[in-house]
């Protein structure tokens, strides 16, 4: 591989706004992309996977380079070039690459490798947290797990056409794709390609959505004639799949605290042809309690550390911050006492997170079915990415009395 000049100032511009802006990945990537109307497909899939790549490997990178936050584009410009020796891409003669020591690179490697924290490329404290809750013998596995490019994974939309109608019209525009044993709706891209900007999407016949994610619409056993409620919709991937699920018959109520969200999942309910989805806002208590006891089905997607889905947001392991976690199980305890009480009598609701801490998702069930007794525990599902390939997630199924 060569690298082209104008592809890595775009890249190192882009890693000083993520590492000391605090500007989130897949924005920054967004904008980037726009950067240069005559960059090919090839160019821009260049310049977002380096980014990734960087911003996922951060710790290791810093610690080879020998430079720390908050980083100069001297700082950056090293670590790209740590990027580069450690994937075997020749150097350029350019001014920032003068002096790198290469065979010095791959021995810093080979060394910092043995510790974890640095090999996998995570905070001190996240690397504790992890190890306390899941063990080390899982932690090992999960870690690497979840520095691996998370794949493309497309749900089929059957409100509108099959599985294998879909994947006949994208193989027509030379996008290969595989079926997943287990999952009846997705379609895995054999290689990354940017299907939005295909008629196929355009015509609603599929969502970008994640193996994990799209278990939860079917955990939850939502039939056609159903009210359900979606309390944390958020753009509505698991309202859609719901929709889909329950052919636009009977009702879905899509809520959310986030106004915009909802904006956005009703112009994607729009493309997808699912007309039985009303929207509302969560501006007080109120749109809450008009609910009590009217729900077949609730779903409550919690806000969570999402660190099951490190894979594809590796920023996040920058942001988080301990308190953080803390302050979310208090919400998730009180989201789930406060929502409960939409299920009606014989009426079931998943808890779910994109979450693997045992605190946040087996153990708040736990505490909520021991001061709540008119539920009952049904199943679990746990999904870890060195099992599944796919996204960590939890889900919980519980029915009210």
């Amino acid at each position: 591989m060569r690298l082209h000049r104008n592809l890595c100032f775009a890249t190192v511009d882009g890693l000083l706004q993520i590492f000391n802006e605090g500007m989130y990945a897949d924005k920054v990537v967004q904008q980037l992309l726009k950067r240069d109307k005559r960059w090919g497909s090839r160019d821009r899939g260049f310049v977002a996977e380096t980014t990734y790549d960087i911003v996922r490997w951060k710790r290791l990178y810093a610690e080879i380079a020998d430079v720390k936050e908050p980083f100069s584009r001297d700082d950056v410009w090293r670590m790209f070039a740590v990027w580069a020796t450690l994937r075997g891409i020749k150097l350029p003669d350019w001014k920032y690459f003068e002096g790198t020591p290469l065979r010095k690179i791959k021995g810093r490697f080979d060394e910092l490798s043995k510790v974890r924290k640095i090999k996998e490329s995570i905070p001190d404290w996240m690397d504790e947290l992890i190890v306390s809750e899941l063990g080390e013998a899982v932690w090992n596995k999960e870690a690497t797990a979840l520095n691996e490019q998370a794949d493309v994974i497309l749900r089929t939309n059957t409100l509108k056409t099959t599985k294998e109608k879909l994947q006949t019209e994208l193989f027509d525009l030379d996008i290969e794709t595989e079926s997943i044993k287990g999952y009846p709706d997705a379609l895995k891209l054999k290689e990354r390609a940017n299907v939005f900007t295909t008629d196929a999407f355009q015509k609603g016949w599929f969502e970008v959505q994640d193996a994990s994610s799209q278990l939860v619409a079917e955990f939850l056993e939502v039939k056609p004639g159903m009210k359900v409620v979606d309390t944390c919709a958020g753009a509505g991937g698991k309202t859609l799949h719901m929709a889909a699920l329950m052919e636009n018959k009977g009702q879905i109520i899509a809520m959310d605290i986030y106004e915009n969200k909802l904006k956005e999942l009703k112009r994607r309910a729009k493309r997808a042809g699912a007309h039985n989805i009303e929207f509302r806002v969560i501006d007080s208590t109120k749109p809450i309690k008009k609910l009590y006891d009217k729900a077949d089905r609730v779903l409550i997607d919690a806000p969570c550390s999402g660190l099951g889905v490190l894979r594809r947001n590796p920023d996040a392991k920058w942001k988080l911050q301990p308190e953080f976690i803390e302050k979310i199980k208090k919400t998730q305890q009180d989201i789930l006492v406060q929502y409960s009480r939409m299920v009606k009598p014989g009426g079931k609701l998943v808890y779910a997170t994109c979450s693997i801490l045992p605190s946040e998702n087996e153990n708040q069930v736990k505490a909520f079915l021991e001061t709540n007794k008119e539920f009952t525990f049904i199943k679990e599902k746990k999904v870890l990415s060195h099992k599944s390939g796919f996204d960590g997630f939890y889900m919980a199924l519980l029915e009210r009395k």
